[in-house]
């Protein structure tokens, strides 16, 4: 691969997308850089949609990553509103359905994921949203100003997030998953039987291993959501958060390797050398379990890995290695994760849950491999350098709050 690409095109406008075309920059590369999104606004931030954006703390203009003039200042094309339809590797060229045609030097695919469609709603109805876009947001806060019975179908970050801010409204609000607990696939049972104790106690009620058989529909509007055992729950707002599909068919149809996301290397490269991924698209080797595939759905995720192969197309040859970190505001509650847990990996308590403020930290043998830490930013902040730093506390250190984590960083430091 050429260190010094003349041209780079990057598909995906969202916040990875962006962050490699300034990383660029940055990084004193002078090319041509193009930056394609198929909507048409400026690029903007996500997070804040399921949970600022829906309270009013924050307006839409106030979404932008980045204005118009910054675009011009950094020599930046942006092709908005503009989908690609093909990918020609041998050409290095990308066809555009609007029929236009853009070569590239190097190609990094930032397309991201999708909300999982049901089978079950299959045309548009009054009152039955999902939540990815600007545009969704604002749909689903304008029902949220009048909703009375609030389903959401799907106990995963942005679901709950939802649920939290639907039962301050004082909604009657009901969580449907189809596993039995909330967060299961984030998460340890402890600190999901703490999440779930927050909501039930803001009013929100929750259906464990629960399986949605249809929506009901009036002759405009949404009526009820009915589960297999044949229980309704009435509603006048359906909030479908049943999970993301990565955007790989691009990276598929063009011979490029992919399962469950587009596979790239240590350095975010696909199979294809001249082509990288990153962010909710790609599954990538997780440095800190051996080199196991890993697609993580993060922004901080997105913006390392921007950052990084932006770095590695201008030849670094580092590979990738950041401690992922992921963060939610659930009703005064605001989760903080950092590592990747596996389901297997034993759990010790730090701090009292029915404090309001606790940690879990997670161990494979004697090894740190997650911390999760709810209203508790001073274990999370130490979890982080812990984890990058590859130090382990002790497991009676762990659960002994009054001992100082930053202690161990600071003995390693000596050495």
């Amino acid at each position: 691969m050429n260190a010094r690409p003349d041209s780079i095109v990057i598909v995906g406008a969202g916040q990875a997308g962006l962050q490699v075309a300034a990383s660029l920059r940055d990084e004193g590369y002078e090319g041509t850089i193009r930056l394609i999104g198929d909507e048409a606004g400026l690029p903007y931030q996500r997070p804040p949609l399921s949970k600022r954006f829906l309270t009013g703390d924050v307006g839409a203009e106030e979404l932008c990553l980045e204005e118009t003039h910054w675009f011009d200042d950094t020599r930046i094309e942006r092709l908005a509103g503009e989908r690609v339809g093909s990918i020609d590797r041998r050409r290095r060229r990308l066809s555009l359905t609007s029929g236009r045609a853009i070569s590239y030097d190097h190609l990094v695919l930032a397309t991201g994921s999708r909300n999982r469609s049901l089978p079950f709603v299959t045309q548009p109805t009054d009152g039955i949203v999902s939540l990815r876009s600007v545009i969704d947001a604002q749909s689903l806060k304008a029902h949220l100003e009048q909703a009375r019975r609030v389903v959401v179908i799907g106990a995963g970050f942005l679901g709950l997030e939802v649920a939290s801010i639907a039962a301050a409204r004082g909604c009657d609000v009901r969580v449907v998953e189809s596993v039995d607990r909330v967060m299961k696939r984030a998460i340890s049972a402890e600190m999901s039987a703490a999440c779930t104790a927050h909501h039930e106690a803001a009013g929100t009620r929750f259906y464990f291993n629960a399986h949605v058989e249809r929506i009901l529909r009036g002759e405009k509007s949404v009526l009820a959501v009915e589960l297999s055992d044949g229980t309704q729950l009435e509603a006048d707002l359906v909030l479908v958060a049943a999970g993301v599909v990565p955007n790989s068919e691009l990276a598929s149809e063009c011979g490029l390797s992919v399962f469950n996301g587009i596979i790239v290397d240590e350095r975010l490269r696909t199979s294809d050398p001249s082509i990288s991924a990153i962010g909710d698209c790609a599954a990538f080797p997780y440095a800190f379990d051996g080199g196991d595939l890993l697609r993580l759905e993060s922004v901080q995720n997105a913006v390392d890995q921007a950052r990084h192969v932006a770095r590695s197309i201008l030849g670094q040859t580092a590979p990738y290695d950041q401690t992922p970190i992921f963060w939610s505001d659930q009703g005064g509650a605001r989760l903080q994760i950092a590592g990747v847990a596996r389901r297997l990996d034993s759990s010790v308590m730090r701090g009292d849950p029915a404090s309001g403020s606790f940690s879990v930290f997670r161990f494979r043998h004697h090894r740190l491999t997650g911390v999760e830490s709810c209203n508790r930013p001073s274990d999370h902040m130490a979890a982080r350098r812990l984890l990058q730093r590859r130090i382990s506390p002790s497991r009676e250190q762990a659960a002994d709050p009054s001992f100082d984590l930053k202690l161990l960083l600071t003995l390693e430091e000596a050495v």
